[in-house]
């Protein structure tokens, strides 16, 4: 005999509450609750790298950047996720009252994993898309000197470019911002494979 049990659904409420005491990090789907998988000490270099150049870029531009804990509200899909690293152009614009969850990035980071990939470029992406003023968005392989760029042209058109090897240079075009790839990967083992 199989025991089937009942999926639990949540109210968007509901999951804002149990988050707020939750000791780990979860994203919430259209009713669902899903524990977020743990990083890699590879992926949080590599978020840090890309993080910790832009304030030396972007001094005196209206410009904030966030990394890896600030939560972004995605209304259209009842979503609620922790980008890996997030721009906003001008001032954050709040759900609710609160400063904790954000509806408006320019640009999102995205450090792939194996366990996450598929996810980040398929329905991740579909998600982000229906954001308004999203403009960028930039998927940085953690295994190898690869980076994909998707650029907003209009509704419902975006251009892909990719980069690899340590030499190239991901070139943004949101922001006048421009990196090599081994300033991204700097301090990172690609020996090291962890999941």
């Amino acid at each position: 005999m199989v025991l089937q049990t009942e999926k639990r659904y949540y109210t968007p409420e509901e999951y804002l509450e149990l988050e707020e005491k939750a000791e780990y990090k979860n994203e919430y789907t259209d009713g669902e609750i899903i524990q977020m998988t743990g990083g890699t000490t590879n992926h949080n270099k590599i978020a840090g790298n890309f993080y910790k150049r832009f304030p030396l870029t972007l001094q005196g531009q209206d410009y904030e950047i966030y990394i890896g804990d600030v939560k972004l509200s995605i209304p259209r899909y009842c979503l609620y996720t922790y980008p890996d690293v997030m721009v906003i152009k001008g001032k954050p614009i709040y759900e609710g009252t609160g400063k904790t969850i954000i509806t408006n990035p320019l640009l999102i980071v995205e450090i792939l994993s194996n366990s996450t990939k598929n996810y980040d470029k398929t329905d991740k992406f579909k998600y982000y898309r229906s954001i308004p003023g999203f403009q960028e968005y930039i998927m940085i392989d953690q295994y190898s000197f690869a980076v994909e760029q998707f650029i907003k042209q209009a509704e419902g058109q975006w251009i892909f470019k990719e980069y690899e090897g340590e030499d190239a240079v991901l070139v943004l075009d949101s922001i006048d911002f421009k990196i090599t790839l081994r300033d991204i990967y700097e301090r990172v083992n690609f020996e090291l494979i962890e999941e």
